[in-house]
C-alpha cells in the first residue's frame, strides 16, 4: 500500500521520504488531500533489454536484397 503525504509535509521530510523510495516504498503526494503525483522507486520504471533470446549477427546489419527492397516501396 502507497504511503499518502502532504505536499508541505513532503517538502519538510524530502530526504526521509526519497530514503522510503529507495527502499521500495511508493509515496503519493498530496495537495490538500488530493493525489497529485506519485514518488516511486527507478528501477520499478526500467525494463530488462534483451527480451528477444539469441543474438544479432552481422547478416543483420548487411543490406536487403533488391527484390525485398522493391517490396518495401
Amino acid at each position: 500500500m502507497s504511503k499518502v503525504v502532504n505536499v508541505h509535509d513532503a517538502k519538510t521530510h524530502l530526504s526521509r521520504l526519497l530514503e522510503e523510495v529507495r527502499a521500495g516504498k511508493e509515496i503519493i503526494l498530496a495537495k490538500g488531500g488530493k493525489p497529485y503525483a506519485k514518488l516511486s522507486p527507478i528501477d520499478a520504471l526500467r525494463r530488462p533489454l534483451g527480451f528477444v533470446p539469441g543474438r544479432l549477427t552481422e547478416d543483420f546489419f548487411a543490406s536487403l536484397p533488391e527484390e525485398e527492397l522493391k517490396g518495401w516501396e
